[in-house]
């Protein structure tokens, strides 16, 4: 490992999932930020190590704080890419969370470090969340789509090989990365309300959060989130509501989904409950037992 991934402590892990979030270009309504805010704290997650922002970050750019400790000493706050361990409840496996910023400069160096270390703890998986501006209302639970690069993965967990083309952030390239250096990986995405995109959004947090719960097969009780949805959902439908315009396109976007829902139209890219679990661990078990450990190079 290199002097930029600074590591408190090596934890000792079982059967390990990364999961990442970060602020930035991936983070609409800042969904997948508050979600990986949220799991660290349902899971009572400890930090274990972080990434030097020196090298990845343009301070003109990305600024670092300054704060008050005590009314007295200023305190520097630098960007910050931190690692955090926990037990997934209910499962016989931990998780490792990567939450922070979506570095300037130096992306595949940066995700190199991410990859090498999620090797060095033997992680199964990566798991990335982000969320995304789309056409649909704040009253609704917003739709939560699933990709992975691996052939294998999307087959067995019923996921979809993506389509985008265009710009791409780190969340994208650490994808690319893990593709090269063979770990699986899988991207889940919820959508947000493009009308009001810089309220943070805890309904898209509660989407992600419900979605990688069942993908893991863990507990996570969201009752937090569930009441800040309620009152996200009273301030924004208030603040609609002084608009006839924006009530109206709202009200368009609700009938849409809706009727998408009536029809059964799928919302999600993946399945859920028990299959998609038992598919996640099938398919890891099938890689050990044939020798394909994450990072390991075809023949």
């Amino acid at each position: 490992m290199t002097d930029e991934l600074r590591l408190e402590s090596r934890p000792a892990l079982t059967d390990p999932v990364l999961v990442a979030a970060f602020r930035g270009w991936n983070d609409g309504g800042q969904g997948a930020s508050l979600a990986g805010g949220f799991l660290a704290k349902g899971w009572g997650a400890e930090r274990f190590g972080d990434i030097d922002p020196e090298g990845f970050f343009d301070f003109q750019a990305t600024r670092p704080h300054v704060s008050l400790v005590e009314g007295v000493t200023r305190k520097i706050e630098w960007p910050e890419n931190a690692f955090l361990t926990a037990h997934l409840p209910g499962t016989e496996r931990d998780v490792v969370l990567l939450l922070g910023i979506e570095p300037n400069i130096r992306w595949r160096a940066f995700t190199e470090l991410i990859v090498g270390l999620a090797e060095d703890l033997n992680v199964q998986l990566v798991v990335t969340l982000g969320s995304l501006l789309a056409d649909v209302p704040h009253t609704r639970v917003p739709p939560v789509t699933g990709s992975a690069t691996d052939p294998q993965l999307v087959e067995a967990l019923g996921l979809s090989s993506s389509r985008y083309e265009g710009p791409t952030g780190i969340v994208g390239v650490l994808h690319d990365t893990c593709k090269r250096r063979e770990l699986p990986s899988v991207s889940l995405w919820a959508a947000v309300p493009h009308y009001v995109s810089l309220t943070p959004n805890p309904r898209a947090a509660k989407a992600i959060c419900d979605r990688l719960a069942t993908l893991l097969d863990a507990r996570l009780d969201t009752t937090e989130l569930d009441e800040a949805i309620e009152t996200y959902t009273e301030q924004v439908s208030e603040a609609v509501s002084s608009d006839p315009d924006t009530a109206a396109y709202v009200e368009e976007l609700e009938e849409r989904a809706d009727a998408a829902e009536q029809e059964h139209a799928p919302e999600e890219d993946i399945p859920s409950g028990d299959a998609l679990a038992a598919e996640l661990t099938r398919f890891l078990r099938d890689r050990e037992e044939n020798g394909e450990q994450p990072g390991s190079e075809s023949a």
